[in-house]
């Protein structure tokens, strides 16, 4: 069976930045398994997959654009110290979540200066080109229940 929108893919990926820094893996674990077309992936790779089919390998770059977005300025924001109460020791690669007017948001410490923490609210591979290498280890019709719900259900999967 190909890989088209509404199937059910299971593959082992290794992803590496632009300098082939290994970034995450599924090799020697269980395979990453998705619902296809459902946004349960990012697009750029979602859309490559389409028409492979267990067994296949490749790779596949993936453009800011078509992956995690570009790199949002406006996002990025200098805080005052005093809104870390009861945070100890702030240090660069810290997440913490902001209350924004959108709701919460995952922010990152970027920079600890004198004068305010530097925080970045962009995904941390935002303005990436994101480097797959993937296996397609069985590819499967999508069960209406997966369907309904937008995502896999059982092994591998979503559990209710």
């Amino acid at each position: 069976m190909q890989i088209t929108e509404n199937t059910v893919v299971s593959m082992h990926y290794t992803l590496t930045d632009e300098q082939g820094q290994e970034l995450d893996s599924s090799v020697g674990q269980e395979p990453l398994v998705f619902l296809s077309g459902a946004q349960n992936i990012i697009d750029g790779l979602d859309k490559a997959l389409q028409g492979k089919v267990a067994g296949d390998k490749l790779a596949v770059s993936v453009a800011p654009e078509d992956g995690y977005g570009a790199v949002h300025q406006e996002l990025i924001q200098k805080v005052p110290t005093e809104n870390f109460q009861g945070v100890d020791e702030i240090q660069v690669g810290m997440q913490f979540m902001a209350q924004t007017p959108g709701g919460q948001q995952p922010v990152t410490v970027i920079a600890v200066e004198d004068d305010g923490i530097m925080l970045d609210g962009n995904h941390p591979l935002a303005g990436k080109t994101l480097n797959f290498d993937v296996e397609i280890i069985d590819v499967r019709a999508a069960l209406a229940e997966e369907l309904e719900h937008g995502h896999v259900h059982g092994a591998g999967g979503h559990h209710h």
